[in-house]
C-alpha cells in the first residue's frame, strides 16, 4: 500500500487535533474529488514500518486526539489489508484516542458480503470510532457541513451503531438522527 500524504496536527479531518493519513488508491473517481491525485494506487510513497512508527510517535502527545484515515479510499480491499494491522496497533497502544475514517462507500455495503468486504473489513471497523461514509456528490456539495463534503454523507458513531444494532450518527452532528440498518 502507498500513502500520498500525512498531516500532523491536523484540525480539519475529525474532531480535535489529529494525525491524518491519506492512503493512495481509489476506484470511485467521484467528480469534484478534493484529492484526485491520491486516486492512483501508485501515488506517493510506500507505507513502510518506518512510516507507521513515525505516525505512532506523532500520536503520543496528550494534545493529539487521534488518527484519521482518508484517501484515496481507505476501504479499497488492498488498502484495508494494508491498514488493518497498523490500525489495530494504534488502538492497542492508544485506546483513549479516536480513530476516524472517511470512505466513499456506505457502511451497509461494507458490512455485506461482496467486493468491498474482505477478511480485514470487520477487524478494521472494530477499531474505527467514527466513519464518515458516502460518496462525494457535486450536486449535494455544501461547505457549511462539518466534516462532510456533500449532504448525502453521514458521520456514524461505530461503537454506538454496533451497540444499538442500527445506524447511530455522531451526536455532535447537527443532523443527528437514527437510521435502521438493513
Amino acid at each position: 500500500m502507498n500513502y500520498s500524504e500525512i498531516k500532523y496536527c491536523d484540525i480539519a479531518n475529525g474532531e480535535g487535533v489529529r494525525t491524518t493519513l491519506f492512503v493512495s488508491g481509489c476506484r470511485r473517481h467521484c467528480p469534484g474529488c478534493f484529492n484526485e491525485e491520491a486516486q492512483d494506487f501508485a501515488a506517493g510513497e510506500p507505507f513502510t514500518p518506518e512510516v507507521e512508527e513515525r505516525i505512532l510517535e506523532s500520536l503520543e502527545p496528550d494534545y493529539i486526539d487521534g488518527l484519521t484515515l482518508l484517501g484515496g479510499e481507505p476501504m479499497e480491499p488492498e488498502n484495508q489489508e494494508g491498514l488493518v494491522g497498523f490500525v489495530e496497533r494504534v488502538k492497542e497502544r492508544f485506546p483513549e484516542k479516536g480513530i476516524w475514517c472517511f470512505t466513499g462507500y456506505v457502511l451497509e455495503d461494507l458490512l455485506e458480503d461482496g467486493r468491498k468486504r474482505t477478511d480485514a473489513t470487520e477487524r478494521l471497523l472494530a477499531c474505527i470510532d467514527i466513519l464518515v461514509d458516502g460518496p462525494f456528490l457535486e450536486d449535494q456539495h455544501d461547505i457549511t457541513l462539518r466534516f462532510m463534503g456533500s449532504s448525502n454523507q453521514r458521520i456514524i458513531d461505530i461503537p454506538a451503531t454496533r451497540e444499538a444494532g442500527e445506524i447511530r450518527l455522531w451526536q455532535d452532528d447537527p443532523s443527528f438522527a437514527t437510521h435502521t440498518m438493513e
